[in-house]
């Protein structure tokens, strides 16, 4: 049976959380193969809205059985917290969540860590959830781990192991290890009835020929190796990083990738297609957008289409879906990012004093007035929007299967290439 993976292809926050939830009434099992706590995927199923951070949006469907994978970072008591709220919602996990016993676990170590760095004048625009400390501890091989969260000795050998290298780096500020042995093993004996190998459950759930849903977390241009480095998340979010960070060959046929009519980013770096102060304003409102997570203001631009056909090279993407394309109604003449003055290279510069020198080139279309909210096929849409699509559609090289123009789950609606006329 073919897998699928929605991956974002932008700076994040491109609306895959919806699309994931859309799609997993199609599928067994949905997993999380790298991030961790700094995703923000919002979701509305029945008109609620649900806030999802560590946990797939699987875990809406009472049929998904839903893996973290041992490509992420947990914080042990924030999923706790995310669990009970969707206790409250009525979504029971018992049966259908895997922690894998291999992930990284967040401490006050790595969140201190992290607001310590960010503090700085080099600062990465991080949602300072200790996520990159995490993930550089597990390199530097003193990572705490889930199966740590088992039992209390080698806890606390790998606090200390943690502390001889981080506590120096703290300085005063450098919590104890037995501060924090005895809270970390209350949430691990509450995630006990979850972790597990969770590679070998998804190679079970493979060989039976179950639907998989890989679910990616932040964008293709924060990719820790692709990204706009340094101002990139810490792990692998294109589709390379899904064999690695699922802990098995995965065997992905089909890769959706997630981009909106516009752009957006969150925190520091380069972004070329970015609009003016009173612009961004204009487009931020209408689009809400505001981190799911932090709520921080999102930085605002233009669609880049250049960025936008290499992430889908790099990620082998096999088809689109364009959301929050109703945010661009009223917004008079649209502006297509379609490459960078005297810029001649196929693909985006790795250094990024070249990526924050970039001048974009634009191709002008017409916008449309009308409301698209009820739109629920192709047809539906105005000659211009339709025209917009198709434009995307063939610069990028890759057909649109989904478009989206509400927040609801009906409001995506599935397309064999974009609309015609």
């Amino acid at each position: 049976m073919p897998s699928t993976a929605i991956l974002g292809l932008q700076w994040g926050d491109e609306g895959k959380g919806k699309l994931v939830d859309q799609l997993c009434s199609e599928h067994d099992v949905c997993v999380r193969f790298q991030g961790g706590g700094n995703a923000g995927h919002t979701v509305y199923p029945d008109g609620r809205k649900v806030v999802l951070h560590h946990l797939p949006t699987g875990v809406l469907h009472k049929q998904c059985l839903n893996i973290l994978g041992p490509g992420m970072v947990i914080d042990p008591h924030k999923l706790l917290e995310e669990i009970d709220e969707l206790a409250k919602l009525g979504y029971k996990l018992a049966g259908r969540l895997v922690l894998s016993d291999r992930a990284s676990i967040t401490t006050a170590i790595h969140t201190a860590l992290d607001a310590a760095r960010e503090g700085d004048s080099n600062k990465i625009g991080t949602t300072k959830r200790g996520i990159g400390p995490t993930y550089a501890d597990r390199y530097d091989r003193i990572a705490v781990r889930a199966c740590d969260l088992l039992d209390k000795q080698s806890l606390r050998e790998a606090l200390e192991r943690a502390l001889a290298v981080r506590g120096p780096q703290l300085g005063s500020g450098a919590p104890k290890a037995e501060e924090l042995v005895e809270p970390l093993l209350k949430a691990g004996s509450k995630l006990r009835p979850y972790i597990s190998d969770s590679a070998l459950v998804l190679h079970e759930a493979l060989k039976e020929e179950r639907r998989v849903l890989y679910e990616g977390a932040q964008g293709a241009l924060l990719d820790v190796a692709y990204g706009t480095y340094p101002f990139v998340t810490s792990s692998h979010t294109l589709a390379n990083g899904i064999t690695a960070g699922v802990g098995l060959q995965s065997g992905v046929e089909r890769v959706i990738g997630v981009t909106k009519a516009y752009c957006t980013r969150v925190g520091e770096g380069p972004f070329p297609t970015e609009l003016g102060k009173a612009e961004s304003e204009v487009l931020r409102e209408k689009g809400g957008e505001f981190g799911a997570t932090t709520g921080r203001p999102r930085r605002v631009g233009h669609i880049d289409l250049f960025a936008l056909r290499y992430v889908c090279k790099l990620s082998g993407v096999t088809e689109l879906a364009v959301t929050k394309l109703d945010v661009l109604s009223n917004m008079g003449e649209l502006k297509l990012g379609i490459g960078y003055e005297g810029h001649k290279d196929p693909g985006l510069p790795a250094d990024i004093r070249k990526f924050a020198a970039l001048k974009p080139v634009y191709k002008a279309m017409p916008g449309w007035a009308e409301n698209l909210g009820k739109a629920r096929k192709g047809s539906d849409l105005p000659k211009a929007a339709r025209a917009y699509l198709r434009f995307i559609e063939e610069f990028v090289g890759v057909k649109i299967g989904v478009i989206s123009v509400g927040p609801e789950r009906e409001s995506a609606f599935a397309v064999k290439g974009a609309p015609k006329g």
